[in-house]
C-alpha cells in the first residue's frame, strides 16, 4: 500500500490537504502538524514562531482538528518511508518533504509584496517566510505546485516557477462556494468585516480606520466583524466595541457561512475576499477588486481534491528531479498591481 504524508497548517490548510487525502483510497494516509527542521524547531521551543503555522497555538488546533477526524498521525513524519508528501507551503520544507515527491497545494491569497520580499528574494540564506506568504512557489523544490486559478498560474511562472509544474486543478476550501448557502448561522442581510491578522504577523494595521470605514459603508445597517483565527481576540473585540459599540463580533465559527448570508462584505488581506466573490457580494478589499476576479479560484463543484489526488497518484515513487535551490523571479513581482483600497 503507498503510504502519504500530509503536512497541515492552520485549520484552513489542514482542510486542504485532508480534502485530498480523502479522495487518495487505497492508500495510506498519515498526518502532521506543521514543522521544520532544527532552525525552526528552535524558535519554535523559544516561543518566536508563535505567530506562525509553527507556533504551538495553530498546531493546538490542527491536532485538534485531526484527533476530531480520527486521522492517522506522525508527529513531524519521524516513521518515515513516504512514497509522496503533500504540504500547502513550501515556504518552510523539512527533509522528509525532501525525499519524496512533493505536491504543494496553494493555500488562498497570497500576501502583497514589500520590502522583505524583495530582500529576502536576493538574499539566500534569509528564510522565504520572513516575507509571509508573498514568496510562496519560488522554493523550486516541489514536483507540483496545485494551484487556484490561471491568473496564479500564471503569477508563478512569472515568479520563476517551473511552468511545467504548476497545474491549475482548483483548492479544496475555494472550489464550491455555493456550499456555503446552505448553513445555520442565525442572522441575515448584515454588513461583514472579516478582518486579517496583520498586527499578528507584523505588518501595519490600521484598526480604527477599518472599524471607521465599515460604519460609513454599513450606513446604519447591522454591522458584524468575524475575527481571523490568529488575532489576539480578547484586543481586537475591545476595539470594536470601543469604536462600534452596536457591531457583533465573532472570534469562532465558520467565516464561510456568514459570508454567504451577508449583503456587503470587507475584508482586508483575507482569502474571504474570494469566497464573497464567487457568491456575488458587494465587495471591498485592500486588494484591488478587478484583480481578485482575475486570480479567483476556479468554481468546479468541489472536485479540486479529486484532481489534485490524480496527480499525486502519478508522482507516487517517482525519483526527484527537482534542482534543490530557489528560484530567484523579479526583485518586484506581485500579483497585486496596487494595495491601495477600493473603499
Amino acid at each position: 500500500m503507498r503510504r502519504a504524508l500530509f503536512i497541515g497548517g492552520s485549520v484552513n490548510q489542514t482542510k486542504q490537504v485532508h480534502a485530498v487525502a480523502r479522495e487518495l483510497r487505497g492508500w495510506k494516509a498519515t498526518f502532521t502538524p506543521f514543522f521544520g527542521d532544527h532552525a525552526i524547531e528552535v524558535l519554535r521551543h523559544l516561543g518566536l514562531a508563535e505567530r506562525t503555522i509553527c507556533g504551538d497555538k495553530l498546531r493546538k488546533l490542527c491536532l485538534e482538528y485531526l484527533r476530531d477526524h480520527d486521522l492517522d498521525i506522525d508527529m513531524h513524519g519521524e516513521r518515515g518511508g513516504y512514497d509522496l508528501v503533500v504540504s500547502c507551503t513550501d515556504l518552510v520544507l523539512p527533509r522528509v518533504a525532501r525525499r519524496a515527491p512533493l505536491v504543494v497545494v496553494q493555500e488562498g491569497i497570497l500576501d502583497p509584496s514589500g520590502i522583505f520580499a524583495a530582500i529576502c528574494r536576493r538574499v539566500d540564506f534569509l528564510p522565504r517566510w520572513l516575507a509571509g506568504t508573498t514568496l510562496t512557489g519560488t522554493s523550486g523544490l516541489f514536483d507540483r505546485f496545485c494551484v487556484a486559478s490561471e491568473g496564479y498560474r500564471q503569477h508563478f511562472i512569472r515568479e520563476g516557477a517551473d511552468p511545467a509544474r504548476v497545474v491549475v486543478t482548483g483548492i479544496p476550501n475555494f472550489d464550491d462556494c455555493e456550499r456555503y448557502r446552505d448553513n445555520d448561522f442565525p442572522l441575515h442581510g448584515y454588513v461583514l468585516v472579516c478582518t486579517s491578522d496583520t498586527r499578528e504577523t507584523f505588518k501595519r494595521d490600521d484598526r480604527r480606520e477599518l472599524v471607521t470605514r465599515a460604519l460609513r459603508i454599513a450606513a446604519g445597517r447591522p454591522l458584524v466583524f468575524k475575527l481571523h483565527p490568529n488575532e489576539n481576540a480578547a484586543r481586537s473585540t475591545a476595539e470594536i466595541r470601543r469604536w462600534a459599540p452596536n457591531a457583533r463580533v465573532y472570534a469562532h465559527g465558520s467565516a464561510e457561512a456568514m459570508i454567504a448570508n451577508c449583503e456587503v462584505l470587507i475584508t482586508q488581506w483575507s482569502s474571504t475576499a474570494f469566497v464573497g466573490l464567487a457568491l456575488g457580494k458587494e465587495l471591498y478589499s485592500n486588494f484591488p477588486t478587478e484583480q481578485l476576479r482575475a486570480l479567483s479560484p476556479v468554481q468546479n463543484g468541489g472536485t479540486s481534491g479529486k484532481r489534485i489526488a490524480a496527480i499525486c497518484r502519478e508522482l507516487a515513487g517517482r525519483s526527484r528531479v527537482v534542482p534543490l535551490r530557489r528560484v530567484k523571479g523579479p526583485l518586484h513581482s506581485s500579483p497585486w498591481r496596487s494595495s491601495k483600497g477600493v473603499a
